[in-house]
């Protein structure tokens, strides 16, 4: 469902924009407080990402009676415009979310695509907005769908299916999790106009194909974003088909904001959205400086004496260390580990492991971009990295990395609204 996703069974459990709060983070929302969750590596955590500031519940919270809210049929008579605050969809043109699965990296990019879909549901032809979800396990393909979302006349944001082609070894495996309103079964209310503690409602409601319930825990919290507090979040607990629990945030200017799952120990979190925390500034030159050396970088691997590379990730290491306190904490660390890598490659004198540490740096830079270009110019710069991928995964015969390459190619094409070449 847009931006969440996570796969289970071959089961692609899906919501859009995921970022997440970890094993204590309900408990600790409902005492006051906030609980880290740890992980594999040291930047990537909830206590560096996304920090929640909660107040005691009072004792209407705590005992708030549950109450479905989405049992009304909906009308739709202008469904692009999407003005809920919880669910900014029309407005958010690319996500970038950060975070694990036990010791497994996770990377989703969520972007709205410059197109509409029409869907025949219940007499009406509801015109709905189309994002497109890309999820990433390690650094490789594992899912690209597209989602289908509108706003109904009473504020409440519906979300009408998704496309889901779910990947193993860059190729298609299967469409698990595949649904459409009006087709299956009804659409699914994936944000109230007006949330309250005990407010139940159903995002998926297909049984036997997709179900999905959430219950509002608590209203008028505030997170720690990217560039600092934000107000006026909610927390949820969500009921999987599979009976396993989420616990979510969504936040004004991010929507889903946070999610994890803590029997699987997964975490993903907004890292930067576009264009909630653009700054009105150019790129910064040593931002600029530090994209042009790692582009350059590529090629220069192979022909280059160990003392001169070495020489250059120094550089590069101390044009980051000038900049990095000016980078959201995600960004900052997906940097910071991506140079590591690139040292330790030096040290190493491993040629095809600092190729691929270059790749890597390329992908920190260009998230940080985000706050300062398009997302077209951003995708734009991402197809040339991408394009070294698939050369270094073509030199080492990795005919699955080669496949997943041309698939992430096609996916970022077919949101630029280009042909890859």
């Amino acid at each position: 469902m847009g931006i969440t996703r996570a796969h289970r069974s071959n089961h692609a459990r899906r919501l859009a924009w995921r970022a997440t709060l970890g094993a204590g983070l309900v408990a600790s929302f409902l005492t006051g407080g906030f609980a880290s969750t740890s992980r594999a590596g040291p930047h990537i955590d909830a206590a560096t990402a996304t920090e929640a500031i909660a107040s005691t519940p009072s004792s209407n919270e705590r005992s708030a009676p549950k109450r479905r809210v989405d049992l009304e049929t909906p009308t739709f008579s202008n469904p692009t415009r999407i003005t809920n605050r919880l669910f900014p969809i029309s407005r958010l043109t690319q996500v970038i979310q950060l975070g694990h699965e036990a010791d497994e990296t996770l990377r989703h990019e969520i972007t709205l695509l410059d197109e509409t879909k029409f869907v025949r549901w219940n007499g009406q032809r509801v015109e709905t907005l189309v994002s497109q979800f890309v999820a990433y396990a390690d650094g490789r393909v594992v899912e690209i769908a597209v989602d289908f979302f509108a706003q109904a006349d009473d504020g409440s944001v519906w979300y009408f299916g998704e496309n889901v082609d779910n990947y193993v070894d860059g190729v298609i495996d299967n469409h698990d999790g595949t649904w459409l309103a009006g087709r299956d079964g009804p659409p699914g209310m994936i944000m109230p106009a007006n949330p309250q503690v005990g407010d139940v409602y159903r995002p998926e409601n297909i049984p036997g194909l997709v179900f999905e319930e959430v219950t509002v825990k608590r209203i008028n919290q505030t997170v720690a974003g990217p560039r600092g507090p934000v107000r006026g979040a909610i927390l949820v607990q969500e009921r999987l088909q599979d009976g396993v629990l989420e616990d979510k945030v969504f936040a004004p200017g991010y929507g889903e904001f946070e999610a994890s799952v803590p029997v699987e120990d997964e975490l993903v979190t907004v890292a930067v959205a576009a264009p909630t925390d653009v700054l009105g500034h150019s790129e910064p030159r040593r931002l600029e400086r530090l994209a042009d050396t790692a582009a350059e970088l590529f090629d220069d691997a192979a022909s280059q004496r160990w003392s001169k590379l070495e020489a250059t990730v120094g550089r590069m290491t101390a044009t980051w260390d000038r900049y990095h306190r000016d980078v959201p904490p995600l960004l900052e660390g997906q940097m910071t580990d991506a140079l590591d890598a690139l040292q330790s490659a030096v040290d190493n004198r491993d040629r095809d492991e600092l190729r691929q540490a270059v790749i890597n740096v390329g992908h920190a830079v260009h998230d940080i971009d985000l706050q300062f270009e398009s997302p077209d110019e951003i995708d734009e710069d991402r197809i040339d990295v991408w394009h070294q991928q698939l050369r270094l995964d073509r030199a080492a015969h990795d005919v699955a990395s080669v496949a997943g390459d041309r698939a992430i190619l096609g996916a970022i094409a077919d949101r630029i609204g280009c042909d890859d070449d």
